[in-house]
């Protein structure tokens, strides 16, 4: 559980020093900044989502994983999270709800924090977390240096997440063979090129990208029943 410690903790000092640094930088620096910080997102979700393998299974998780996170209205519940935690640490902040979802979202998503868990929960291994770690530090300065405090409060959803797969790891492992690992990060991947794009305000709707946090997990049902009915 080291790594799972780690990956939290360098997420709130990175956010701290962001913080620190957000009244210092200029808007126009700061805006060219979180452009060049939306196009690395969405280069780095570029690359994993042409990993797949299964581009049906990809089309499959999203349509059917977005239709359920619409049902359940998954991003809604996230944003009122954001937005009790505003209204308790941080009134009149109007980024820190933002900061929140975004950080969240992009911490969660992706092979390293499934993997990672898995290697800490099976092997007591950090490595991988460690280095996620590192990358986590340097984007929570930057996004809290644009968004403020609420990149702090990620470090909360990082320990349930990444500490619930390392704790059930023994349960996940027979079943999360490379393959599947592998359509999931596809399918997370492509969710953060959605991250960058929302980053980048181009967009006239926003997506609602955690609304599409299930289509992660049908993979784990959509491979199976491949392999079932061939």
């Amino acid at each position: 559980m080291l790594g799972v410690w780690a990956n939290a903790i360098a997420i709130v000092v990175g956010a701290l020093l962001g913080c620190l640094l957000r009244g210092g930088i200029k808007e126009k620096y700061s805006q060219t900044i979180n452009y060049g910080l939306a196009l690395c997102v969405t280069i780095i979700g570029i690359s994993g989502a042409l990993k797949a393998q299964d581009t049906l299974c990809m089309i499959v998780s999203v349509v059917v994983g977005s239709a359920l996170g619409e049902l359940l209205r998954i991003e809604r519940g996230i944003e009122r999270l954001g937005d009790w935690a505003q209204q308790r640490f941080s009134k009149g902040d109007t980024g820190f709800a933002t900061g929140f979802v975004n950080a969240s979202l992009l911490f969660c998503v992706g092979a390293m924090a499934v993997v990672g868990a898995l290697e800490a929960g099976l092997q007591n291994k950090p490595d991988t977390l460690l280095a996620k770690s590192a990358l986590d530090g340097v984007f929570s300065v930057i996004l809290a240096s644009s968004f403020g405090p609420g990149v702090i409060f990620s470090a909360v959803p990082i320990l349930i997440y990444q500490g619930g797969i390392a704790l059930l790891s023994g349960v996940l492992s027979p079943l999360l063979t490379d393959a599947l690992i592998n359509e999931m990060s596809a399918v997370g991947s492509l969710l953060i090129i959605g991250i960058g794009l929302n980053s980048m305000g181009f967009l006239k709707d926003r997506i609602r990208v955690g609304n599409m946090l299930p289509a992660i997990i049908i993979p784990c049902i959509y491979l199976p029943l491949v392999g079932i009915f061939g």
